[in-house]
């Protein structure tokens, strides 16, 4: 993660952003058709959502501990900007960063049609939109607090005062538990580059996309995932300017009378 990230060259460090969001998309978007298809026209059950949550939990799991080491294994443009609103990262990165997250989304989408055919566009293709009655307002909304929920435990997972080698496991669960009850309302996107890769392979490959929606996702996500940036710094400012008035204190000399 950020912070223990080899000194590797950037294009290295691109390849590992553009694969790992493949891999993320390829695995946890594929998911979704995949579930559909076996599923033949059985209702979708609260079981589906749960296996769904688990796929993506268990790459996002998987990737942090293959590539967090080369490039971070960000994988998601949202906590891109939010690492570099926090100045953990440099912004000369983000373009580059954003860039090769959306490619490698694009690819990961294109390869569930290389795998699962054109089944998988049929039942979707595992594109993000509105559920059923939500609305623009609701699904802002959605989308910010499960983006929320992923950036803040992010921040806090990689903070040096974090218990060390458990990044992986924090963060995957969190997408696990933002997925369950953000589904419902909007797919549970809470990545930009997750959400426009398979609107485009589904368009070109045929499939109804509903493109005014995407503004509002893209908003969002960005929004909460600079809002939890801004709040895990409030905590760690509190938490640094406590430390330092503490060793302030332990450094002044004690009164005469209580000298011995």
């Amino acid at each position: 993660m950020p912070g223990r990230v080899m000194e590797l060259s950037f294009p290295q460090k691109l390849l590992a952003e553009v694969l790992g969001t493949a891999m993320l998309v390829f695995v946890g978007v594929g998911s979704v058709p995949a579930t559909l298809i076996v599923g033949g026209d059985a209702p979708f059950t609260m079981a589906q959502l749960g296996m769904i949550s688990f796929a993506f939990a268990m790459i996002v799991v998987a990737l942090i501990y293959a590539i967090g080491h080369v490039s971070g294994c960000q994988i998601n443009p949202a906590v891109t900007l939010a690492l570099a609103i926090r100045n953990v990262m440099p912004w000369r990165l983000v373009p580059g960063y954003i860039g090769a997250q959306v490619l490698g989304a694009i690819l990961g989408a294109a390869a569930i049609i290389g795998v699962l055919g054109d089944k998988a566009v049929d039942v979707g293709l595992g594109v993000a939109s509105y559920g059923a009655g939500v609305g623009a307002g609701q699904a802002f909304f959605a989308e910010a607090v499960g983006t929320f929920i992923l950036a803040f435990v992010v921040f806090g997972a990689i903070d040096r005062a974090a218990p060390g080698g458990f990044a992986g496991l924090a963060i995957g669960m969190a997408v696990f538990a933002a997925i369950i009850p953000v589904a419902p309302a909007t797919g549970a996107s809470i990545n930009p580059a997750r959400t426009i890769g398979p609107m485009l392979v589904s368009q070109l490959a045929g499939g109804t996309v509903k493109w005014a929606q995407l503004p509002v996702y893209l908003l969002a996500e960005f929004v909460g995932a600079a809002a939890a940036g801004l709040a895990y710094g409030a905590l760690a400012t509190s938490r640094s300017t406590a430390r330092r008035r503490a060793d302030a204190s332990a450094a002044q000399p004690a009164p005469e009378g209580v000298r011995s």
